[in-house]
């Protein structure tokens, strides 16, 4: 009877993981018998389309021995698979289809895209699905491609915000900082084996954890018929993988620490603070709220822009929120006047004090930052972007959360604003960080003041 009930409640949760979500005008959804959810976007701008696919993978489903391969992984679906067995094949189909092509590896997604002409639409969904389902992964391929990416770890380790940044989220996530680091580890990235790619595609590169977004000068009962065709035999994987490897909860932060880390690259001061903020699954509403209170913080008007830039104690200052479905991180980021580093920090431990009071933000300013939220995104709205935004948000939210967003974010109020700040940053546990140069460390003595509140 237990093993029925449990057969029950997967069968329950897969019917609702598969409801027909609310998608904006000329977005199209269906689902496939394997599961693989696909959204056509007809939108005849200009004669292209779009491919992406996204799966639900990245760094927060990486123990410590794969840390940073889905990062690795995403290098490799370029390269060699059972229609085009080797690189130089690959990029020469690329060529003769006229594409662009990319990928990114995230906290919480991997996603693929090619864009070409309309006219490439069946040959690139065709491609797309020879790289998705049939890789090789190449003892020479990946003697090549691991330096490569490790190189990308090596120019960000040549940031002093990154340094910053990496040696807080250590502080921050403990034993569980592998699945907030997609950049992975230098070590695990260098012994990166085929097989190891292989277990990432076999666990987690599944038709029912993907989502296909096709894009552009199409129609959809097209697109429809020719993807059934085409990724219709892809074996789905039962349980889903994030039943069958579930993502562990981030324990919550339960002290405040600051440091100072010191480094010759820092020629001037940076300065980070991080909390643990609301996720998707368990706070949608604070996400929203979250958002639109940084909008409010980046207004020149704003207090915390006042008090920080506009006085001359920072060049710049600013609050961001990552949304995320596990534990979105909030990160204050300052870069000081090293001439008035004591006062500065002073006014930012004020500012973060009085963020929930009530009369912190005004309503003009709420409404200022609503528009120039809407304002940014019609900036960027552009077809081949619209599949890259839709799969981030079906990956770490939802279509319907998607769908949403800007009528929601219409109906937070300073209220809303002044419950999430409560709740997640005023007098709440947080890590600080400064990277500063020894001679500036010596000179400033910034650790007789940058420090927890008695």
């Amino acid at each position: 009877m237990k093993k029925l009930l449990n057969g029950l409640a997967l069968s329950l949760l897969s019917l609702s993981a598969f409801a027909q979500p609310r998608l904006p005008k000329g977005y199209y959804w269906d689902s496939l018998p394997n599961g693989l959810q696909v959204v056509v976007i007809e939108n005849s701008k200009v004669p292209l389309a779009t491919i992406e696919i996204a799966v639900k993978n990245g760094a927060y489903t990486e123990g410590p021995e794969y840390s940073g391969l889905s990062h690795l992984f995403e290098h490799m679906f370029f390269k060699a698979n059972k229609d085009y067995p080797d690189q130089e094949k690959f990029l020469k189909r690329t060529q003769e289809l006229g594409a662009i092509w990319n990928g990114t590896t995230g906290d919480e997604r991997v996603n693929y895209f090619f864009t070409f002409a309309k006219d490439s639409l069946n040959a690139g969904l065709h491609f797309m699905n020879s790289a998705i389902r049939f890789p090789i992964y190449r003892q020479e391929d990946m003697a090549k491609e691991r330096p490569v990416v490790d190189g990308e770890f090596q120019r960000n380790e040549s940031n002093p915000y990154f340094q910053l940044w990496y040696n807080i989220n250590k502080k921050m996530w403990g034993d569980l900082f592998t699945r907030k680091n997609p950049i992975g580890d230098h070590h695990i990235i260098n012994t990166a084996t085929p097989e190891k790619m292989m277990i990432i595609k076999n666990k987690y590169y599944v038709p029912n954890n993907s989502l296909l977004v096709v894009c552009g000068d199409v129609k959809k009962d097209d697109v429809f018929s020719q993807v059934t065709a085409i990724f219709g035999s892809w074996e789905r994987s039962d349980p889903n993988p994030h039943l069958k490897y579930p993502i562990p909860e981030f324990p919550p932060l339960t002290h405040t620490d600051y440091f100072i880390k010191e480094s010759s690259i820092a020629q001037t001061p940076f300065i980070m603070y991080e909390w643990q903020g609301p996720d998707t699954r368990n706070d949608s509403a604070a996400t929203l709220a979250a958002d639109l209170f940084s909008t409010v913080l980046g207004l020149n008007a704003s207090k915390f822009q006042q008090a920080l830039v506009s006085t001359g104690l920072a060049s710049y200052a600013s609050m961001s929120y990552q949304t995320e479905k596990y534990v979105g991180p909030i990160i204050i980021t300052l870069v000081p006047n090293p001439m008035k580093l004591k006062e500065c920090v002073t006014t930012l431990e004020q500012q973060i004090a009085l963020m929930a009071d009530e009369n912190y933000i005004t309503d003009e300013q709420i409404a200022d930052a609503k528009q120039v939220m809407r304002n940014k995104i019609r900036q960027e709205e552009k077809p081949s972007a619209l599949a890259s935004e839709l799969t981030y948000w079906w990956c770490s939210a939802s279509l319907n959360y998607a769908t949403d967003y800007f009528s929601n974010i219409e109906k937070v109020t300073r209220q809303d604003i002044q419950d999430y700040l409560k709740k997640y940053v005023v007098n709440k546990s947080h890590i600080a960080g400064m990277i500063i140069n020894a001679e500036m460390n010596k000179t400033l003595k910034p650790a007789d003041y940058f420090k927890p509140a008695n």
